[in-house]
């Protein structure tokens, strides 16, 4: 048995018993080295020639931004907000729950920051509306995974800084995606609904009424909304770089968080930088063991030899997508979605180009399919804070969970997969 496939049985069963990521690979990577003799002075000095990046540098910014935001009150305007539209349609806070995800996705770039802050907001309420257990915990672990593909997403930075490509572009490549399962689950939402008895639906009220409801939530979330908004429209528009647009994120978040939501004080501001350097701290970590590991398998033609295996067992381009699009389900499935995007840039990326896959098209697939793996059981993280979140056992929670894969998420996967445009329409027009 050689080095490097003694090396990747540790990586399997690692995670198979739970251990950190980060401790995964760099356990990893260091029995490699005892086996094979090389020398970790030159595995290490690239690992940290690599965390020099300056897009890099965007990542802790874009986490402590969306952490002070979300301490800040911002989830339950957002809330109120997309409510006064929908409000009085069947079903119609499961469309909230839905649509609010997504545009949290724009603030903090999280799916686990949608669960902790729309979850504990949507759950009770949904509850007491009369929904199911359940399917409420679905719904929400379902729709996180939209924050992981409406911009700015951690996952696509980080395929950005591992792959070498415009991390604008990756950005853009997975909004129609992520708008699309969007829209798939509020048809999904309204159709199950439709049957459920004492659901409580809001009561309708007149237009003019309506429109102050709608006109008083815009202007209470007008800051939250403005967010993105100059974020997005100053990188596409070129006004600065997606690290810049990280400070400014950081920068717009503390005078909106103290001065007009004033949900943010001293105490509050302290623990979202503590949690945000926290959860930035273990991501590195984990992104340095990631470094070293793709080094060694790069030198040991890891992806060259995954990329032969592949085109030998079939030399079918619909077959091979088929084969890429379940590795990167199972490996979303073991690790999170940072850990995935890389694993998916240094092992998967030749085997895409190879194929003739546009690089761009190419972090749409791994976007989508790392989400859908993350609510994906057996290991399904998002999927099980949703459910710690919402109290819920996994039989309540299953059932509707597959009806959200297999009729809303999957479909799109495929969709993106074999029809390019979907992921390349947003970065030919824009950049």
């Amino acid at each position: 048995m050689t080095a490097i496939t003694v090396a990747m049985l540790l990586i399997i069963i690692f995670l198979l018993i739970g251990m950190p990521v980060a401790y995964v690979f760099g356990a990893s990577a260091l029995g490699f080295v005892l086996l094979t003799g090389k020398s970790m002075s030159y595995l290490v000095p690239h690992a940290f020639w690599q965390l020099s990046s300056f897009t890099l540098l965007s990542l802790p910014l874009f986490i402590i931004a969306g952490s002070l935001m979300g301490a800040s009150g911002i989830s339950d305007r957002l809330v109120r907000f997309v409510n006064a539209f929908v409000g009085p349609v069947r079903g119609g806070l499961g469309a909230v729950t839905i649509v609010t995800c997504a545009i949290f996705g724009a603030i903090a770039g999280s799916g686990a920051s949608a669960i902790a802050a729309i979850g504990s907001i949507m759950i009770p309420k949904m509850l007491q509306n009369g929904y199911p257990r359940g399917y409420a915990t679905a719904l929400v672990g379902c729709s996180s995974v939209l924050a992981l593909l409406i911009p700015p997403s951690v996952p696509m930075i980080i395929f950005s800084l591992t792959s070498g490509i415009s991390v604008a572009a990756a950005f853009l490549s997975t909004i129609v995606p992520g708008v699309l399962i969007a829209a798939i689950y509020c048809v999904i939402n309204y159709v199950y609904l439709r049957n459920v008895k004492f659901l409580q639906v809001e009561e309708k009220i007149s237009f003019p009424e309506r429109t102050k409801v709608i006109a008083k939530a815009t202007k209470d979330a007008s800051w939250a909304i403005l967010m993105p908004i100059i974020m997005l429209g100053g990188i596409y528009g070129g006004i600065f770089t997606p690290t810049e647009a990280a400070a400014v994120a950081l920068a717009y978040t503390l005078p909106v968080g103290f001065l007009v939501y004033k949900g943010l004080n001293l105490r509050a501001a302290g623990h979202a930088i503590i949690s945000g350097a926290v959860s930035t701290g273990s991501i590195i970590a984990m992104i340095f063991f990631l470094f070293v590991m793709s080094r060694v398998m790069i030198m040991e033609q890891v992806p060259q030899n995954l990329s032969n295996f592949m085109t030998g067992l079939s030399d079918n381009k619909i077959v091979l997508l088929l084969l890429i699009n379940v590795i990167l389900i199972g490996i979303g499935m073991l690790v999170d979605d940072v850990s995935g995007s890389i694993l998916a840039s240094i092992i998967l990326m030749p085997v895409a180009t190879n194929l003739g896959v546009d690089p761009i098209h190419f972090a749409a697939i791994v976007g989508t399919n790392l989400g859908l793996g993350n609510i994906t059981p057996p290991c399904a993280p998002l999927l099980y804070m949703a459910g710690s979140v919402g109290k819920s056992t996994f039989n309540e929670y299953m059932a509707p969970t597959l009806r959200f894969i297999l009729l809303g998420h999957l479909p799109i996967v495929f969709a993106v997969t074999f029809i390019p445009d979907l992921a390349l329409f947003l970065p030919r027009l824009l950049m």
